[in-house]
Parts: C-alpha cells; structure tokens; sequence
C-alpha cells in the first residue's frame, strides 16, 4: 500500500515569517484562536512542546460544555520549521485508543516573505485516509490555516 493513498496534506502560502506562524503554534492563547473551524472555541489543555509532551485541545460550541477534540503525543518539535504529534500516544509515550488515529505533520518553509505551511496527516489504512477526507479534512484544516493566517498576517511587517 502506497504511502501517499494513506496520507492527506494541505499547503497555503500565510503571508508572515515562520517566527510569527510558530508563535501563534507554540503559544496556547494564540493557538486556541485559531486552531479549531470558527464559531466553535477552543480550549488549550495542554501545549507541551518536546518530544513526549502532551498535546491536548478541546472544543464547544455556543454555551455547551467543552468535548474531547485532540489528544496526543508530540513526537518532534524544530521551532520555526516542524511540528509533528500523534494521537495514537499521549503524553509521556502511554497507548491511546483515539477517534481518529493519525500522526500529523507540520512544515514552516521560509517562503520570500511569506511561510510555505503544510499540514500532511499519516493514517494507518487508505480507508481511514478517505474516512477523515469525508469528515471535511480539506474544509477543516483549510479554514485553520484560514484563521492561522488571518492572526499573524496582519502582524508582519510590511516591506
């Protein structure tokens, strides 16, 4: 089975260096703005950037109470250029049992002024990969990156 039928990957161009786009990554009340579609909030419980540390979201929409959204295992961290977790561990390397099994990757490429972002997730099947594609993973993780942009656009310098 070919890597690729198990993989699906997303790339934008955000018009801000990778120093601003790893910020708003690493930092949780910036993650927290963007990284689950709006209207639905996000809520950061755990950021912890090493190889090992946990990486848990939730998120709720209106007034309901917030719901299990991610949770996983950073498995490498280069600030500025990757960031790769998985939710198939959680923190300190313990076995999980997720909704969606995948091991994401994301890339922050010096791009002229700009940052070449992309986000590839790794499935276990081809069938798994269509599942998470029919759930809306190009809508999803393409109005993330929408948000992602949208908070550090506006904070780049001009040239």
């Amino acid at each position: 089975m070919p890597a690729e039928d198990c993989d699906l990957i997303i790339t934008r161009t955000i018009k801000a260096p990778p120093a601003l786009v790893w910020t708003a990554w690493s930092t949780p009340e910036h993650l927290a703005r963007w990284w689950i579609p709006a209207p639905i909030e996000c809520q950061v419980v755990k950021l912890d950037l090493r190889p090992g540390g946990g990486f848990e979201t939730r998120m709720r929409e209106g007034e309901g109470e917030f719901q299990p959204h991610v949770e996983g295992c950073f498995l490498e961290v280069v600030p500025q250029s990757r960031l790769a977790f998985t939710t198939t561990l959680t923190e300190g390397w313990r076995p999980a049992e997720p909704w969606l099994a995948m091991t994401a990757i994301m890339t922050f490429e010096a791009e002229g002024r700009g940052t070449r972002y992309t986000a590839r997730a790794l499935h276990r099947s081809p069938a798994d990969a269509r599942n998470h594609e029919e759930m809306g993973f190009h809508d999803g993780w393409g109005t993330v990156i929408g948000q992602l942009a949208a908070l550090v656009e506006p904070l780049a310098s001009p040239a």
